[in-house]
């Protein structure tokens, strides 16, 4: 009976990390346009599954969601985004889920901030070397603060004070019977 509640258990963490990485190529598809240049909506998604999920499943919504969703629509940066949201993801997903166990809101927002931080610097490495001239990947720095912030605030919005935290724990991690 235990083997089967496992096996369901493992069955709804695939089902959700797949949801996510889906989401993630989908928002990553396309920017909403800004002054100067695009905003990606998808770090939002990025730090939401973080938050939930382990490094692994991180790992795989965060970089591999990024880079299908460049490979599919712009692939020159996809190993950039490989990398760089891969480690975002699964940083914020360690940092929140063994950090300060006692204080999870307080992990989860110096975790985000620490995969914020990746982001901005693995975009702007990645960038300069893509494109090779340093001056293009200053002059999207501005986009990419606001992009991090942007993923930073709307992920902790949606996993602490939407609910999504505690329902994704009754539903996957808690779940008693199915």
């Amino acid at each position: 009976m235990t083997a089967r509640k496992e096996i369901n258990r493992t069955t709804l963490r695939i089902t959700v990390t797949a949801l996510f990485m889906a989401m993630n190529v989908a928002l990553s598809s396309f920017g909403v346009p800004v002054p100067g240049g695009h905003l990606y909506l998808n770090d939002v998604v990025i730090v939401l599954a973080a938050l939930l999920l382990g490094p692994f499943e991180a790992f795989v919504v965060g970089g591999v969601g990024a880079f299908l969703g460049d490979l599919f629509f712009y692939p020159t940066p996809m190993f950039v985004s490989l990398v760089t949201h891969g480690l975002q993801a699964v940083v914020i997903s360690l940092i929140s889920q063994r950090l300060w166990q006692h204080r999870p809101k307080l992990a989860s927002v110096a975790a985000a901030l620490l995969g914020a931080i990746i982001m901005v610097v693995g975009y702007t490495l990645g960038r300069a070397y893509i494109y090779s001239t340093p001056e293009y990947a200053v002059l999207k720095l501005p986009f990419q603060f606001l992009q991090a912030g942007v993923g930073v605030v709307f992920g902790l919005l949606l996993c602490w004070k939407c609910g999504i935290k505690s329902l994704f724990e009754k539903t996957i991690e808690h779940r008693d019977s199915i």
